[in-house]
């Protein structure tokens, strides 16, 4: 199988975000058939629908020849590597990794939605994601960039 151009989205708000968050981008990079092409600035993010402490977000480009349901096990198994707990739905976590897009696939199982159902509507992901592919459009909504508006009440910081 070819690689395809894959973005996931990191973030971590409990232990040592900062670390985590690092650490994660080198693990997403080992993974078998897996290339890491690029990581975005890491961003200070407040918490949305959810509660606790501020967020580390960013976003890593990947090239990969993995299915996308093996992806989402290998960002489990990482999850579970860094004591990823979900009590309940948002709680804080110690890390978190959502799969954005497998090149331009769109699925819908009980699993994995695929382009993720809702980074247009969060500034800690649109924005490191943008960073990374500024002209990426959605196969349904089109330009990412167009929806930068509906996230601008969501506090959000880039990291130096």
């Amino acid at each position: 199988m070819n690689a395809e151009r894959v973005f996931v989205g990191l973030g971590a708000n409990l232990g040592d975000p900062l670390a985590t968050v690092r650490a994660a981008f080198g693990e997403l990079a080992a993974l078998p058939g897996t290339r890491l092409v690029a990581r975005s600035s890491l961003y200070r993010t407040a918490p949305v629908e959810a509660n606790g402490p501020d967020f580390i977000n960013g976003v890593a480009e990947l090239q990969s020849t993995l299915e996308p349901e093996a992806l989402l096990a290998a960002l489990q198994a990482i999850e579970a590597r860094h004591d990823r707990q979900r009590p309940y739905r948002n709680a804080p976590r110690t890390l978190d990794l959502d799969l954005l897009f497998v090149g331009e696939r769109s699925l819908d199982s009980p699993q994995l939605t695929l382009p993720h159902p809702r980074l247009h509507r969060r500034a800690f992901v649109l924005e490191p994601l943008l960073e990374l592919a500024p002209d990426w459009s959605h196969p349904a909504l089109g330009a990412l960039a167009d929806h930068r508006a509906a996230t601008a009440g969501q506090a959000i910081e880039r990291l130096p």
